[in-house]
């Protein structure tokens, strides 16, 4: 439970982090040391001062005492005393303070009150208000008396310079140590941005760099971007060379078919019809996000331009109005992000009467929404819709068009290439099937 509540408040940056763990010890040594320094050093060589000033005023009472009645205590301890440099002078009772006068960060006054209403005999108070001379207070058999000397006598010369010194070097060092710090975290920020960009379909160049660990972790890194690439490039090729050498055969027999009678090659000629669009979905695969290249894209006019391209094919879609209060433009791949609206507005219609699209764009993300009135998909079954090559006759009917079931697993491809996602929900507005895809900006 302790950790759960700490991390609300650690930062959640690796420079935020790193930096906390080479700053927390420095100040916690800072700390200690000031706490050693002020408990075991200086306030025992003030004690030790302290103790050696009362053993002085105890001299300088005793005089005062000693001293003819009438006589003046400031002459009588000028006269024997004035080695000593401590100057008495009797005080009226109004004019001695209620309490001890010093400020709020004078350590060694404190510990100097404390020892001398423990040392010496008829103390009242203390006045440290100067920093350069203390004024003491005491009752004696002749009166109130003030007894002034020198606050070097009982504190230690230069007392802060430890504290300066400490804090001096400890911000230098601090800020030594983040420069290096920030050089070292320099590349795994290149390595993140690399591997963000690749998520979202970019070849951004990288160069391993930094220290070993780093280093290791970046040509890991390129050589599974490169394995990934081969294989995405074999697999385009592979679909490609494949659909590319069934056109030909494809293409005599309907040569072949046009000869026949119409009632004899209708039926022949709708399988190859059929056939040709199996293999345009093939290609559409096989090409999946890697065609053109990232351009900043206004989405709301590119699905107007989608949507009216789908109404001139005789769909009936309907585009919403805006939503969010985002502004501005997407990084997106044009024509496979028209590919896959397009994909999702073609099962919309083909598996329903009608379709809507919404666009909704905020700070940080992209949605685009396609609804339909159809059958829609079963929950249990939606993650199994966006595989390659799945068709759920019960949830879709295949009557209405013949397809591979490429549809939904091309839109998926798009949507993880722009480091996005596609989701499939129920429509709450026409009671078919919802999807979304959600891109952040």
């Amino acid at each position: 439970m302790f950790f759960a509540w700490l991390k609300r408040y650690v930062p959640r940056g690796i420079y935020g982090r790193a930096a906390l763990i080479l700053l927390l010890p420095v100040v916690i040594l800072q700390l200690v040391v000031v706490v050693i320094f002020a408990q075991r050093h200086f306030e025992g060589v003030t004690n030790q001062m302290s103790d050696t000033v009362a053993r002085e005023l105890a001299l300088v009472l005793q005089v005062v005492s000693q001293s003819p009645p009438g006589a003046n205590v400031g002459d009588a301890v000028g006269d024997q005393l004035g080695l000593l440099e401590i100057s008495a002078t009797a005080v009226p009772e109004a004019a001695v303070p209620a309490a001890n006068i010093y400020r709020w960060y004078d350590y060694s006054g404190r510990v100097l009150a404390r020892r001398l209403a423990l040392r010496l005999p008829g103390f009242r108070a203390v006045d440290l208000a100067d920093d350069n001379i203390v004024d003491l207070y005491v009752d004696t058999d002749r009166g109130p008396l003030m007894l002034r000397f020198d606050r070097r006598r009982i504190s230690a010369s230069n007392p802060h310079q430890l504290f300066v010194y400490t804090v001096f070097f400890g911000v230098v060092l601090s800020l030594i140590a983040s420069i290096y710090l920030r050089n070292q975290l320099r590349p795994i920020k290149r390595l993140a941005r690399a591997a963000e960009a690749f998520g979202r379909g970019r070849h951004e160049p990288y160069s391993p760099s930094g220290a070993v660990e780093v280093r290791a972790a970046g040509n890991a890194f390129v050589d599974m971007r490169a394995r990934i690439e081969r294989q995405m490039e074999q697999r385009t090729l592979m679909l490609s060379g494949v659909s590319h050498d069934l056109r030909t055969p494809l293409t005599r027999m309907r040569l072949s078919l046009s000869m026949l009678e119409d009632e004899e090659a209708a039926p022949l000629l709708q399988d190859v019809e059929d056939m040709q669009r199996m293999l345009d979905e093939f290609l559409n695969f096989a090409k999946g996000a890697a065609e053109g290249e990232p351009e900043a894209v206004d989405p709301h006019a590119l699905m107007a331009d989608v949507v009216e391209d789908a109404r001139r094919a005789g769909r009936n879609v309907t585009l919403l109005p805006r939503e969010g209060d985002g502004t501005g433009t997407v990084k997106l791949r044009p024509l496979a992000f028209r590919r896959a609206a397009d994909n999702l507005i073609s099962n919309a219609v083909r598996y329903g009467a009608r379709a809507e699209v919404s666009v909704m764009l905020s700070e940080k993300s992209l949605r685009i929404r396609i609804e339909d009135d159809g059958p829609g998909i079963p929950e249990a079954r939606r993650t199994e819709a966006v595989k390659p090559f799945t068709r759920l006759d019960p949830a879709r009917n295949q009557d209405k068009g013949g397809g591979v079931g490429l549809g939904l697993a091309i839109a998926t491809d798009i949507a993880r290439a722009h480091g996005g996602v596609l989701r499939l929900g129920e429509s709450t507005r026409l009671g078919g099937l919802r999807a979304d895809i959600v891109i952040a900006r």
